[in-house]
């Protein structure tokens, strides 16, 4: 089930307010927990077990590393049973993931046959994976009680409105709330409209300008053209915004529904001026992830220069293979590794000099690029689209290209105004502070039946972290 879809907006979503609300407050998590299980079963009723087990895993793990911690015995048992969570949820992960993956690369290097299992990826495992295991991680180091109630604990690895594509909400940034937690109308009012926010970013933007990018993608050498090149990636670059951080508008909203506060998880990102500031505004719970459980554990940047190059490798290696298994996202993932080497060592030096807005230029070429790479998962499509985009092969445009270019233009304005600050700090000097409330309402609901027309209308609804 996926938040854009008619039966989740017009079926689950008011069922389970509704009964949620009807409920006493000891009954509420019972009930996410109920609720979210059919929502991940009703797409994938196979793998509901693999959660299940993460879940009942890393609540027993939990609760013996606090028994280990009374008995003064935290850096052995405690010690012990961390490993054996680390070590149990990246089995899982791994063998769902990646098996595959491994099988393919030696069976091309080695010259071999063996034959692929050709596993069914479980959607979300790399996200709710991260959430237990992140869990474990905090109750080991002392930063958070561990969970005595089964059903809370279940209720927060399996929350359906972050539990498919994230944001990654540890269990410290909602521990309070999972417990006690108060629902006021400002909240649901303020959560339901940053649903819908998100929704319209989702259906009404990464939708449509994602045909585009499947449809350039897909054109033979014969048709292709260096301006339509770079269209595909504008466009592909402008989906995967949309698409995911308005599942994390969507995923917030909803949290706020139901009383929690979950972090932030992007802040505009096509506004930075660096690759740096680029990676602190996009996916930051990621970022938060890997810079409290991988980066500052090896070390961080206390061990000197070396070290800390050979720390930034691990973390961009695995955050470019957490995205997916395939050699385009290990590129990818090296890809920003050099960039933020340089931009850390050598460019810090002389970006004062440089005006803003090339720097921003500067950013975005390379961030545009790297999204060709994200979304290039065939080797081949990869290489021929590289020369594509640097004229290689191709003309530089044709009657296609100015025919798409020309059509688009106005979307495309829309969609980079979209992407900024500028439609929020407009509208507060338009609209006075008295006048939001009802010009946000008005707005909310302008979004969800627009939204609705173009669900009922069109079939191209993926949600491309779904597969992450």
């Amino acid at each position: 089930m996926v938040f854009s879809s008619i039966f989740f907006l017009c079926v689950f979503l008011p069922i389970v307010v509704v009964i949620y609300y009807g409920l006493p407050k000891q009954l509420r998590n019972l009930w996410l927990l109920l609720a979210s299980l059919f929502f991940y079963a009703w797409g994938e009723p196979r793998y509901i077990l693999i959660m299940l087990f993460s879940t009942v895993f890393d609540y027993f793990n939990g609760r013996a590393i606090a028994y280990a911690t009374e008995k003064g015995k935290h850096d052995t048992w405690g010690r012990a049973v961390l490993v054996l969570s680390v070590v149990g949820n990246l089995a899982i992960l791994c063998f769902f993931k990646y098996t595959d993956f491994v099988l393919e690369t030696v069976n091309r290097l080695a010259g071999t046959q063996i034959g692929l299992l050709q596993l069914a990826l479980p959607i979300g495992i790399s996200f709710y994976t991260f959430q237990t295991m992140s869990y474990t991680i905090d109750v080991y180091r002392g930063e958070t009680p561990a969970q005595k109630n089964m059903i809370s604990f279940g209720m927060y690895v399996c929350l359906f409105p972050q539990l498919i594509a994230g944001p990654i909400v540890r269990y410290q940034d909602v521990q309070r709330e999972v417990d006690v937690r108060t629902e006021t109308a400002t909240d649901m009012t303020h959560g339901l409209q940053r649903f819908l926010v998100g929704l319209g970013k989702k259906v009404l933007l990464a939708n449509q300008i994602g045909v585009l990018w499947d449809y350039i993608k897909g054109l033979g050498s014969a048709d292709m053209s260096m301006a339509l090149a770079w269209l595909g990636a504008l466009a592909f670059t402008f989906q995967i915004y949309f698409d995911f951080s308005g599942y994390s508008d969507m995923a917030i909203g909803l949290g706020e529904m139901f009383g929690f506060h979950f972090p932030e998880n992007f802040d505009h990102p096509y506004e930075s001026k660096s690759i740096t500031e680029f990676w602190r505004r996009w996916h930051m719970t990621l970022g938060t992830w890997f810079r409290e459980y991988v980066y500052i554990p090896l070390g961080g940047n206390r061990k000197g220069l070396a070290r800390q190059v050979c720390n930034l490798f691990v973390v961009w290696f695995l955050t470019g293979l957490w995205h997916g298994a395939g050699w385009n996202f290990i590129l990818w993932g090296l890809y920003y590794f050099v960039l933020l080497v340089l931009e850390k060592f050598v460019l810090r030096r002389i970006a004062p000099r440089v005006p803003a807005w090339l720097q921003h230029l500067y950013t975005m070429f390379f961030v545009v690029v790297g999204w060709v790479i994200f979304a290039c998962d065939d080797m081949t499509l990869l290489g021929s689209y590289f020369k594509a985009l640097f004229g290689i092969g191709v003309p530089l445009g044709n009657a296609l290209a100015a025919y798409e270019w020309d059509i688009l233009a106005p979307f495309l304005i829309i969609l980079t105004l979209a992407a900024t600050t500028i439609p929020v700090r407009i509208a507060k000097q338009i609209v006075e502070p008295k006048r939001r409330g009802s010009f946000l309402m008005v707005y909310s609901v302008i979004l969800l039946f627009l939204s609705l027309a173009f669900l009922v209308s069109g079939s191209y609804n993926p949600f491309l972290y779904f597969r992450f």
